[in-house]
Protein backbone atom coordinates (compact mmCIF):
# COMPACT_ATOMS: atom_id res chain seq x y z
CA UNK A 1 0.00 0.00 0.00
CA UNK A 2 1.21 3.46 -0.66
CA UNK A 3 0.20 6.18 1.25
CA UNK A 4 1.45 9.97 1.54
CA UNK A 5 3.09 11.64 4.62
CA UNK A 6 0.28 13.60 5.64
CA UNK A 7 -2.00 10.77 5.52
CA UNK A 8 0.08 9.01 7.94
CA UNK A 9 0.57 11.85 10.20
CA UNK A 10 -3.35 12.19 10.27
CA UNK A 11 -3.59 8.10 10.80
CA UNK A 12 -0.60 6.69 12.06
CA UNK A 13 -1.79 4.27 14.73
CA UNK A 14 -4.25 2.86 11.72
CA UNK A 15 -0.80 2.68 9.83
CA UNK A 16 1.24 0.90 12.29
CA UNK A 17 -1.51 -1.79 13.00
CA UNK A 18 -1.96 -2.39 8.68
CA UNK A 19 1.87 -3.18 8.58
CA UNK A 20 1.53 -6.18 10.62
CA UNK A 21 -0.28 -7.26 7.55
CA UNK A 22 1.34 -5.71 4.76
CA UNK A 23 4.02 -2.95 3.97
CA UNK A 24 3.35 0.57 4.03
CA UNK A 25 4.96 2.47 1.26
CA UNK A 26 5.13 6.17 2.75
CA UNK A 27 5.23 8.94 -0.14
CA UNK A 28 6.48 12.71 -0.13
CA UNK A 29 6.09 14.59 -3.31
CA UNK A 30 5.50 11.80 -5.31
CA UNK A 31 8.76 9.84 -4.23
CA UNK A 32 9.08 6.95 -1.53
CA UNK A 33 10.72 7.94 1.15
CA UNK A 34 9.60 5.63 4.26
CA UNK A 35 8.15 1.86 4.27
CA UNK A 36 6.22 0.35 7.31
CA UNK A 37 6.83 -3.49 7.85
CA UNK A 38 6.07 -5.75 10.52
CA UNK A 39 8.63 -6.52 13.03
CA UNK A 40 11.61 -9.32 12.27
CA UNK A 41 10.24 -11.68 14.94
CA UNK A 42 6.58 -11.28 13.50
CA UNK A 43 8.25 -11.74 10.20
CA UNK A 44 10.50 -14.89 11.21
CA UNK A 45 7.23 -16.53 13.29
CA UNK A 46 5.53 -16.69 9.86
CA UNK A 47 8.77 -18.04 8.18
CA UNK A 48 8.91 -21.03 10.61
CA UNK A 49 4.79 -21.51 10.29
CA UNK A 50 5.69 -21.40 6.61
CA UNK A 51 8.54 -23.85 6.83
CA UNK A 52 6.93 -26.03 8.96
CA UNK A 53 4.00 -26.71 6.72
CA UNK A 54 6.10 -27.77 4.02
CA UNK A 55 7.93 -30.43 5.64
CA UNK A 56 4.55 -32.47 6.61
CA UNK A 57 3.49 -32.14 2.88
CA UNK A 58 3.70 -35.55 1.77
CA UNK A 59 4.59 -37.14 4.98
CA UNK A 60 1.56 -39.16 5.43
CA UNK A 61 1.25 -42.28 3.20
CA UNK A 62 -2.17 -43.47 2.15
CA UNK A 63 -5.53 -42.49 0.34
CA UNK A 64 -5.88 -39.43 -0.27
CA UNK A 65 -8.29 -37.43 1.81
CA UNK A 66 -10.12 -34.25 0.79
CA UNK A 67 -10.62 -30.64 2.62
CA UNK A 68 -14.21 -31.25 3.59
CA UNK A 69 -13.35 -35.10 4.43
CA UNK A 70 -10.31 -33.13 6.49
CA UNK A 71 -12.69 -30.99 7.95
CA UNK A 72 -15.92 -33.90 8.87
CA UNK A 73 -13.10 -35.54 10.56
CA UNK A 74 -11.75 -32.73 12.57
CA UNK A 75 -15.12 -31.72 13.82
CA UNK A 76 -16.33 -35.09 14.76
CA UNK A 77 -18.63 -35.82 12.33
CA UNK A 78 -18.65 -38.53 9.39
Amino acid sequence: MEITLTELKENIGKYIMMSRDEDILVTKNGKVVSRLTEPFSARKEKMDKKRAAKKLVGSIKGDYISLGEIRAERLGKK
